[in-house]
């Protein structure tokens, strides 16, 4: 199992989540996204060639934003500088962040709801590192898991969103072959342990 927001908290990486969480467009936020592209992918070929042949499950993104953005007064005051906006925009962003129940607040599948963009470039790194890897020769089976689904509606939109990605990718890179790439979830909060069988039909794999 590959938990991908540990992958953020370093220099450059942290940087562009930041600009990321702190973008008012979609253009924007697309823009630092894809500063985050080549990490992941590289991370991802990494740990593919680490793995060769076995599966390797990767979640996507599932902490809530608050837990990437600083929170003291002096790195709040640094973040507003390199950035070159108000220290008033960061504060104010930051405390829209706040969740008061974290765990069933805005994060995991819901923020790929609300920020598809954030599951497209995740979904891209994944497949580029993939093909990357079997054009190497190298034999790979990653698995998507979309965390904290609670109903079959969710992941039904966001598996839509990630086979579409898949294909693109696919077209992009003129891959040809067959990939199979399970998607999947993790039945990790109530309302999912009871309706899993409903969640089940559009699942390849679950996760307890």
């Amino acid at each position: 199992l590959t938990r991908t927001e540990h992958m953020f908290f370093e220099g450059d990486r942290i940087r562009a989540m930041r600009e990321m969480i702190l973008a008012e467009t979609v253009e924007a936020r697309v823009k630092a996204l894809d500063k985050l592209l080549p990490f992941q992918r590289d991370d991802f070929i990494g740990i593919f060639k680490a793995m060769k042949g076995f599966p390797v499950t990767i979640r996507l993104l599932d902490p809530p934003l608050h837990e990437f953005v600083p929170h003291e007064d002096a790195q709040q005051a640094e973040l507003a500088k390199i950035m070159g906006i108000p220290l008033a925009k960061v504060k104010q962003r930051v405390a829209s962040l706040h969740e008061a129940n974290p765990m069933l607040g805005h994060r995991g599948c819901r923020l790929c709801v609300t920020y598809p963009e954030i599951l497209t470039m995740q979904v891209r790194a994944i497949v580029e590192a993939a093909i990357d890897c079997l054009r190497s020769n190298i034999k790979c089976f990653p698995e998507i898991m979309l965390p904290l689904i609670g109903t079959q509606a969710e992941l039904a939109y966001l598996r839509t969103l990630t086979e579409q990605t898949i294909a693109q990718v696919k077209e992009a890179e003129d891959y040809k072959p067959r990939l199979d790439i399970k998607i999947g979830t993790m039945i990790e909060i109530p309302r999912a342990a009871v309706t899993a069988d409903e969640i089940a039909a559009k699942a390849d794999f679950f996760s307890f």
